[in-house]
């Protein structure tokens, strides 16, 4: 005996004004049930809970988090970018300062070196030729 004869046993016991009615609202549940659900509906009937809204729960709070992460990173990237700027702007004031010093040290040293040439001279410790050869040299620093 198959489930169509067990079926068929059941609605032929029925008056058939009764028949009549469970079938129709067999045929309204069917049609709600479908509009509502698709063709889900008959794999799952009433307790289907479509995953798109599931889905974009969970896409939605993803996009929360991400936007709250891309904030923070943006703030830190801020802050790291305004370190940059201090020290560039310390740099500037410490290459000023090593030319103001450059500039400064090696005339007092070439003024030295010309006076160390000269008593060099004095002393006999080198002659003529020598001490040009290093003022030459002296000049072209």
């Amino acid at each position: 005996m198959t489930g169509w004869d067990v079926l068929n046993g059941v609605v032929s016991s029925f008056p058939p004004i009764a028949a009549t009615v469970v079938l129709a609202a067999a045929v309204v549940v069917f049609i709600v049930g479908f509009a509502r659900h698709g063709h889900a509906f008959l794999k799952h009937g009433f307790k289907y809970e479509p995953t798109s809204s599931s889905l974009e729960k969970r896409f939605d709070s993803l996009e929360a988090k991400f936007d709250e992460r891309f904030s923070q990173i943006d703030i830190r990237f801020a802050q790291i970018d305004e370190r940059f700027s201090q020290f560039d702007e310390r740099f500037s004031r410490l290459d000023a300062r090593i030319e103001a010093i450059e500039t400064n040290h090696f005339g007092h040293l070439k003024s030295f070196l010309t006076e160390l040439t000269s008593i060099l001279l004095d002393k006999d410790v080198i002659n003529n030729t020598d001490k040009a050869r290093l003022d030459n040299q002296l000049r072209g620093m």
